[in-house]
C-alpha cells in the first residue's frame, strides 16, 4: 500500500493480496479523516458484500471469489465511539459481464486498486437509529 496526500484529496494505491477495507480504515486512521467521501476501481479476486435486512436489523453476506473488476468503490468515513467508522458499497463485475455487489465487508486485491479519499476539515459522528438498527449520521 502507499498513498500520496495533496489538500484535502489522498490517493491510495493498493497491490496485490492487500485488503481493501482494511488498508482503507489505515489510512483514514493515519491521516484522521473522520469526515470524508472514498471511491475507487480496481480488480480484486475476493470479495464478500452484504444486505441489510431492516426488518431483521440484520446483515446475509454474500462470498464471491475469481477474478473480477471492481467497477465501483463508494463510501464514506466518519467517526463513532472515538473511532474511524467506514461504510463501504461495491459493485465487482465477472468475466461474464455479471454484477454482484452490495455493503462492502471485505476485498482482496488479485491486481490493484486506485482509491481517493476526499478529506473535509470537520468531522461527523454516528448514532445508532433506534427505528432501523443502523449507525447514521449523527450532526
Amino acid at each position: 500500500m502507499e498513498y500520496k496526500k495533496s489538500g484535502d484529496l489522498i490517493a491510495l494505491r493498493l497491490n496485490r493480496g492487500e485488503e481493501i477495507v482494511s488498508s482503507v480504515k489505515n489510512v483514514c486512521e493515519k491521516e484522521h479523516v473522520t469526515f470524508g467521501s472514498i471511491a475507487g476501481i480496481g480488480a480484486v479476486g475476493h470479495a464478500v458484500v452484504g444486505l441489510y435486512r431492516v426488518a431483521e436489523r440484520k446483515y446475509y453476506k454474500n462470498t464471491f471469489d475469481g477474478e473480477m473488476e471492481m467497477t465501483s468503490l463508494l463510501g464514506n468515513s466518519t467517526e463513532k465511539d472515538g473511532q474511524i467508522y467506514l461504510h463501504l458499497h461495491a459493485n465487482f463485475a465477472r468475466a461474464d459481464g455479471q454484477v454482484v455487489g452490495g455493503h462492502l465487508n471485505e476485498a482482496a486485491i488479485s491486481g490493484t486498486a486506485e482509491i481517493f479519499i476526499r478529506t473535509a476539515q470537520s468531522s461527523i459522528g454516528r448514532k445508532t437509529d433506534p427505528a432501523t438498527g443502523l449507525n447514521v449520521f449523527a450532526f
